[in-house]
């Protein structure tokens, strides 16, 4: 059986020429070295190295056992960085995020920080504001994508001083309205202006949020039902019901815009 260290010995004994440079290389005594080649020799059967007064000249079996020695070196280096990194815990991050920002604006910046670091494991929850802000407060998640539509970010007494925020943008809402309604052509409305109007809500969210407007606009409801999806409440602002509301990624041909709402 050949040594492997024995075989680190001999390629630093033909590097340098000779066992004194090998063994200030390596940090042993040229007795060490001597050994160490011996003991290679007494395991081959074969003489490796011939010393002189001019130096170390390998043998024939010795030039062979160095180049494999190279080969043999670089694998197990790179074996022991395999399981260095198998051994190592890998940093993490959690992203939460609800639906629509998950799919609109996360996947390129995720993207460059995935190039920047490749080491880290990335995870995407999906989930909406109500609960991952409280996944952040609670370690779950390292941050949270969400919005708000009015007033402060949507948090419990004593949470938000305990998190970081960073607004990013702006969304407008949009009304979707049949196209010969009167205010069809108009850039923007003032929701008072829509109180006499049947409406349909993209979702129980935005519900909420037109019914504290509306108890400030004095809006007064006649609700016709819900849509939960884009062409949904297209086809029943069609069907010609009044107003549809919806919180749209890209502006729909037609749409008026209303009140912002915070990302």
């Amino acid at each position: 059986m050949i040594d492997v260290q024995r075989l680190r010995v001999l390629r630093a004994v033909a590097e340098h020429g000779s066992f004194n440079k090998a063994a200030g290389a390596l940090l042993l005594t040229p007795s060490a070295v001597s050994q160490h080649i011996a003991a290679l020799e007494r395991a081959l059967g074969h003489p490796v190295a011939v010393r002189s007064t001019r130096g170390v000249t390998l043998t024939e079996p010795g030039r062979l056992l160095v180049e494999a020695a190279e080969t043999i070196t670089a694998e197990l280096d790179q074996v022991r960085r395999a399981i260095d990194r198998l051994t190592q815990v890998r940093p993490r991050l959690t992203v939460a995020t609800f639906t629509s920002g998950g799919r609109h604006l996360l996947p390129a910046a995720l993207t460059r920080f995935v190039e920047a670091h490749p080491e880290v494991e990335l995870t995407v929850l999906e989930s909406e504001p109500e609960d991952a802000v409280p996944m952040v407060r609670g370690g779950a998640a390292d941050l949270a994508l969400a919005y708000h539509f009015d007033g402060p970010p949507p948090v419990g007494p004593g949470v938000r001083r305990d998190l970081d925020w960073q607004p990013l943008m702006e969304d407008p809402l949009w009304v979707v309205l049949p196209r010969g309604h009167r205010l069809a052509g108009r850039s923007s409305v003032d929701l008072g202006e829509l109180s006499a109007d049947r409406w349909v809500l993209g979702c129980l969210k935005t519900e909420a949020f037109l019914r504290r407007y509306a108890e400030l606009g004095r809006v007064f409801w006649i609700r016709a039902g819900q849509a939960g999806a884009s062409g949904a409440v297209h086809r029943k602002a069609e069907e010609g019901v009044d107003v549809v509301c919806r919180r749209p990624t890209r502006t729909p041909r037609g749409a008026v815009p209303g009140a912002p709402a915070p990302a």
